[in-house]
C-alpha cells in the first residue's frame, strides 16, 4: 500500500481544485492548492510536495513555464491536467519534464490510478518538513527559523529564499531558478532585486558575503548554501 503524500494542485478553476481535494483526501493524501503559476511555483519550492497536478491554462502564465521553473531545481513528478488535447501540447509538456498528461474532462478513477503510479515511481526522497543545516533549523510548516536555538525573524519572501537555498544545500542554484520560483516567470531577469533580498537575508543570518558561513555567491550565476 502506498504511503500518504502531499500533493500540490495548480489550477485556476476552484471547482476542479475542490473536486480533486475531496478525491485525494479520500485516498489519504494531504492537498495544497494554488490558483496561479506564481503561487504554484512558490508552493512547490517551499512545501516540497511529492507530486504536482498542473493545469496549463493559468491566468498569469502558461503552465508550460511552471514545468520549466520547477525542473530548474526539482525532479518532483508532474501530472498535467488540461483541456488542451492536441499532440503538440502533450509533447511540449513531456519534453519539458512532465511525467504524465491527462486531458479534461477526465475520469477520476483513471486519474487516481495514474497518480498512484507516479507516486510509486517517484525518484528520490521527499524533503522533511524541518531542515537542519549547519546550526540552522528551518521549519517549513511553522515558517520558523532558529540559529543555535535563537529565533530569527524573516519575512515570508526571505523565508522562501532561505528554504529554497537550504533544501539544495551545497548545490548551485541559479538566479533564474530562484526568481522564477519565488517571484514568478515574469521576474526571471530581475537579478538586482534578488541581490537586495540576499543582502537582507545575510544580514539576519549574521553572514559575511566576503567570508560566507551560509550563502556563497557564484558571480554572475547564482548562490550556493554551505553546510
Amino acid at each position: 500500500m502506498l504511503e500518504t503524500a502531499r500533493i500540490l494542485v495548480i489550477d485556476d478553476e476552484a471547482p476542479i481544485r475542490r473536486f480533486l481535494r475531496v478525491a485525494l483526501e479520500a485516498e489519504g493524501h494531504a492537498v495544497l492548492e494554488a490558483a496561479t503559476a506564481r503561487e504554484g511555483i512558490a508552493l512547490a519550492a517551499r512545501e516540497t510536495p511529492a507530486l504536482i497536478v498542473l493545469d496549463l491554462g493559468l491566468p498569469d502564465a502558461d503552465g508550460q513555464s511552471v514545468i520549466e521553473a520547477v525542473r530548474g531545481w526539482s525532479g518532483v513528478p508532474i501530472l498535467v491536467l488540461s483541456v488542451r488535447g492536441d499532440e503538440a501540447q502533450k509533447v511540449a509538456a513531456l519534453d519539458r519534464g512532465a511525467q504524465d498528461y491527462v486531458v479534461k474532462p477526465f475520469g477520476i478513477k483513471e486519474l487516481l490510478a495514474r497518480i498512484r503510479s507516479l507516486l510509486r515511481d517517484r525518484a528520490g526522497p521527499v524533503l522533511p518538513a524541518v531542515l537542519e543545516v549547519a546550526d540552522l533549523q528551518i521549519d517549513s510548516a511553522a515558517h520558523r527559523v532558529t540559529r543555535a536555538g535563537e529565533e530569527l525573524h524573516l519575512t515570508p519572501r526571505e523565508f522562501e529564499l532561505l528554504w529554497m537555498l537550504a533544501s539544495q544545500a551545497d548545490r548551485l542554484v541559479t538566479q533564474g531558478m530562484i526568481l522564477r520560483a519565488i517571484w514568478g516567470p515574469a521576474h526571471a531577469e530581475d537579478s538586482q532585486y534578488l541581490r537586495v533580498f540576499i543582502r537582507q537575508l545575510r544580514a539576519k543570518l549574521g553572514d559575511d558575503a566576503a567570508n560566507p558561513r551560509y550563502i556563497a555567491t557564484e558571480p554572475g550565476v547564482g548562490y550556493r548554501f554551505l553546510t
